[in-house]
């Protein structure tokens, strides 16, 4: 599932199974970012992220290279599946979105099972998937399929780039669209010649256009060139979002009074408590929540059923 030369610049190494230290705050300075692959990797990095669970492809290799370098640790799996479930596991055991890296076409497919499992199991991840290039899209290219009716059903948003410089915003909002009100993931879709060096991919759209002297071979030069200024217009000296923790989702009075009500009029009341009474415990200020809730169920005294991740809270 990698990408030959006749789809995407020279690929960029990436290793396999990594071990590194946490990013620190002092990594994500305002050094220049290489490519939009370092886009994404700072992007990462200000979000907080320690790993990501990937299957290395071509389509994506410069995300996992910057994010190694960067320090963040690469897990790489046998199976695009295994990443995203690992994703998930990640997640839920942190209260932090979970962050998996796919190549395009194949390896997304591949992702649909534990892609749906996080939905409907409510768990927050951002689901990085690689694309064919931009302008080939719907030509035939390696891999190349309509990812968005394949993924758009089992997440809560698709975000598709189209010029480097929304590669970052776009890593920053998915974090706070996973972890906000009810959780879930999240895909963002980074064609490959937005995460390579903007002179690699320059010299690909050349070679592309060919040397023609013809009317129709300067037209197709004229046209990748406006196309290639546009892609990487703005790249240069792009900001990195900061990290926002979302606002811990939160009952209204209304709700809170009739749920009083219920248990006032309730002969023999019974809780059930699931996975969402633990949702952001990993998220910063809220440490002290499960203890909260462990002490008010205590209070009330009634009979408790522990379902999902709130197993093992009391």
């Amino acid at each position: 599932m990698g990408v030959t030369p006749l789809d995407s610049p020279a690929q960029t190494s990436a290793p396999t199974t990594r071990r590194a230290g946490t990013p620190t705050a002092a990594s994500t300075s305002a050094a220049p970012l290489a490519h939009g692959g370092d886009h994404v990797a700072a992007a990462l990095q200000a979000q907080g992220v320690s790993c990501v669970f990937t299957l290395c492809g071509g389509h994506i290799s410069p995300i996992l290279a910057a994010a190694k370098a960067r320090g963040l640790r690469i897990v790489d799996t046998r199976d695009e599946v295994t990443a995203v479930f690992a994703a998930d596991a990640h997640a839920r055991l942190t209260g932090r979105p979970g962050v998996a890296a796919v190549t395009a076409g194949p390896g997304i497919t591949n992702t649909i099972t534990a892609l749906k499992n996080a939905q409907l199991a409510q768990s927050p991840l951002v689901l990085l998937g690689g694309a064919a290039p931009t302008a080939l899209q719907g030509r035939g290219a390696l891999q190349d399929i309509p990812q968005r009716p394949l993924v758009a059903p089992h997440v809560k948003r698709f975000f598709a780039c189209r010029r480097v410089r929304d590669l970052a915003p776009a890593v920053a909002d998915a974090f706070a669209l996973a972890a906000a009100g009810v959780p879930g993931p999240v895909f963002i879709e980074c064609p490959v010649d937005l995460l390579y060096d903007e002179a690699s991919i320059r010299q690909w759209y050349a070679d592309a256009g060919g040397k023609g002297t013809a009317i129709a071979d300067r037209a197709l030069r004229w046209v990748l060139n406006r196309h290639v200024a546009r892609m990487f217009a703005g790249s240069r000296g792009v900001a990195i979002p900061p990290a926002h923790p979302p606002a811990a989702p939160l009952p209204g009075d209304g709700a809170l009074r009739a749920a009083a009500a219920a248990l006032q009029r309730a002969a023999r009341p019974l809780m059930v408590i699931g996975s969402q009474a633990l949702v952001q415990v990993g998220q910063p200020g809220q440490a002290g929540r499960a203890d909260a809730l462990a002490q008010a169920v205590e209070r009330l005294g009634i009979p408790v059923y522990l379902s999902g991740m709130a197993r093992g809270l009391l």
